[in-house]
């Protein structure tokens, strides 16, 4: 694995797991959007397992929504780590087995069927972000958001650089035209970013179709200092309200404070495409 060193609605239910103190809350939501008919999305909320993820699938609906249930459905399988090294590579060994899985199909059908995949892995107070493609996770800290993930698509690309300005960027017609994805490649090819995390830290892991309509402001505003499932459900009717020209799908973990009850076991939660999907975990 290439990395750099360093149409019904889910039943509602909330699991709130500790890890090492700290209280971990999630909701999502996922739907197809206005345009789209069907929805390619995909995500995983499992704070039994410190993992929550998005996956936006490639090639047309049949094989993006293939695409999209095999990353989730190969990070379901993690199983409960003993440290965050065992929690990476139980992550390392799904992606390569979603990514050969994803290989095979698309070599066998001659085209490409691949997904973006954003992941947030969290043990105890370590976290550890990782990406391949134009799904992102994004980090709101004492009243601040940041874009931990970059991009990985033609105009970012150019634009760092320095070949495209921001405003050329803005309107180039391949901007949106990804340079990463598992599947793709023979080996699946993701970027990490990795940090502790302090008590209140809220992360938002979305697809392209919030962020396509949805500035950095605005997901601050709604998840700053809501609850996840409030959050997810502001995020989408504004997504939704400004046309929603691709399927949406929103994870949002909230990080609270030192946490005084027993930890829970919960099942995994995978949010499978629908007209809208949404819950609490």
């Amino acid at each position: 694995m290439r990395m750099p060193p360093d149409p019904s609605a889910l039943a509602e239910r909330t699991v709130v797991a500790t890890a090492e103190a700290l209280r971990i809350e999630a909701g999502f939501v996922t739907h197809p959007g206005i345009v789209r008919e069907e929805n390619e999305d995909h995500c995983l909320v499992a704070p039994d397992l410190g993992v929550f993820a998005v996956a936006d699938g490639m090639g047309g609906h049949e094989d993006g929504a293939f695409a999209s249930a095999t990353v989730v459905e190969a990070l379901s399988s993690i199983g409960a780590a003993v440290s965050a090294a065992d929690l990476m590579a139980r992550l390392e060994d799904r992606m390569l087995r979603a990514n050969a899985a994803l290989w095979s199909a698309g070599q066998a059908q001659g085209a490409i069927v691949g997904s973006t995949a954003a992941v947030l892995l969290v043990f105890g107070r370590d976290f550890a972000c990782l990406w391949s493609g134009d799904s992102r996770i994004y980090r709101i800290r004492e009243g601040a958001i940041v874009q931990l993930t970059r991009d990985h698509t033609e105009g970012r690309d150019l634009f760092e650089r320095g070949l495209l300005s921001a405003a050329e960027m803005a309107t180039w017609p391949r901007r949106h035209v990804i340079t990463k994805a598992v599947g793709v490649r023979d080996l699946p090819e993701m970027d990490l970013e990795q940090g502790v995390l302090n008590p209140g830290d809220v992360f938002v892991i979305c697809s392209d179709g919030l962020t396509g309509h949805a500035s950095d402001d605005d997901i601050l505003l709604a998840a700053g200092t809501s609850a996840p499932q409030w959050a997810c459900d502001a995020l989408l009717a504004l997504t939704l309200e400004r046309g929603a020209a691709d399927n949406v799908t929103v994870v949002i973990v909230r990080c609270g404070l030192p946490a005084a009850f027993p930890r829970r076991a919960s099942a995994v939660t995978v949010a499978m495409p629908g007209p809208a999907a949404g819950g609490s975990a």
